[in-house]
């Protein structure tokens, strides 16, 4: 029939039939492949402990639709008579669909990567998720600016010169925003050194108070007034961070003023009597107890111990019931605590006749 043999740019309607065909072909040959495979290593998978197959399964899910269309299209495209001008066209648009997919396995690998460099295991935390974040970003935006700069270069692009303009607006830009990148840069520092993470209830100079946020440029602080307070990266990695979640116990020394005229007998046994308070605790471990000096209106005993617990609220606890069974004691026993006195002493003199 005469209508199968027009030419279209070039070509008969039945090569451009075949030619669809063929791309139809190759598209559900690969869609298939992709799928069967995906099914294969999936039961792998479930058989295995390494997270090696895990990264493949991801990889494979990452093969886009738009990559097999243009492969489809590519191969199809032989079976056509083209124009130089055509081919060199349908050339640049390959390249750059695979330079797509390209990214969208690396933004997998670059993932993976960045999970057993830092040995995380969970992803569901908010530390962790500060951490992703960040290091993702960072390596999302130099992986796509390396391939936009290879899809520019393939289209005849001089990427020389925009590569120099580039960098002299980039200094230009760091200049005028040194400060927002050295909040950025901060940022990265405490995503990989965890110095602190989101919950830790930390000191900085005179704030106190529990990380609810890290940022990209600042961290929220939750003060225990409740007011909420909000520190700059920069500034943070500057000052001393005392962390107390980081601690597995807490350390106590505490004091104790007895007053003076308190019997032998009774000074002898305090150390002894708070030692047994002190024991008694599950969450405590007991280090010394002493007769310590002479103030100026009591004798001062000082105590030391552990509790075997970082949270504030455990120490708390723990110092109330020791606080409460030592005044007890203390009640029972007659010992008097002491407060500041002083004994004034009033001469009178005698009226001279």
């Amino acid at each position: 029939m005469d209508v199968f043999n027009t030419s279209v740019l070039g070509n008969s309607i039945v090569q451009w039939l075949i030619t669809i065909g063929i791309a139809i072909a190759v598209v559900a040959l690969l869609f298939l492949a992709k799928r069967f495979f995906l099914f294969r290593l999936k039961r792998l998978v479930a058989r295995t402990s390494t997270d090696l197959d895990d990264m493949l399964v991801g990889l494979l899910e990452r093969v886009r639709l738009l990559f097999m269309i243009g492969i489809g299209l590519y191969v199809a495209s032989h079976w056509l008579a083209m124009s130089a001008a055509m081919q060199r066209s349908l050339d640049h648009l390959m390249f750059a669909v695979v330079l797509i997919q390209v990214g969208m396995w690396g933004n997998a690998i670059i993932l993976y990567a960045i999970r057993k460099t830092t040995k995380l295991e969970e992803y569901n935390d908010a530390s962790t998720q500060t951490t992703l974040s960040v290091l993702r970003f960072l390596s999302r935006l130099l992986l796509w600016s390396v391939l936009l700069l290879l899809i520019l270069d393939n289209l005849g692009v001089d990427i020389t010169a925009l590569i120099a303009s580039v960098g002299i607006g980039g200094i230009a830009v760091a200049l005028a925003a040194q400060n927002i990148l050295g909040d950025l840069f901060a940022s990265l520092s405490i995503a990989i050194d965890k110095p602190f993470i989101i919950g830790d209830f930390i000191i900085i100079d005179d704030f106190r108070g529990t990380i609810e946020k890290i940022g990209m440029r600042t961290t929220h602080i939750r003060s225990l007034s409740g007011e909420l307070i909000v520190f700059s990266n920069t500034d943070l990695l500057r000052s001393r961070v005392r962390n107390f979640k980081r601690m597995s116990e807490r350390r106590i020394v505490f004091t104790l003023d007895v007053e003076y005229g308190t019997p032998y007998d009774d000074v002898v046994a305090i150390p002894d009597m708070v030692r047994e308070i002190i024991e008694r605790e599950e969450m405590t471990r007991f280090d010394r107890g002493h007769f310590l000096s002479f103030a100026a209106s009591s004798l001062l005993f000082e105590f030391v111990y552990y509790v075997l617990s970082a949270e504030y609220k455990d120490y708390m606890d723990v110092q109330q019931r020791i606080n409460l069974a030592v005044y007890q004691a203390f009640e029972q026993r007659g010992i008097a605590f002491a407060f500041p006195t002083r004994t004034v002493h009033l001469v009178t003199e005698g009226r001279k006749e």
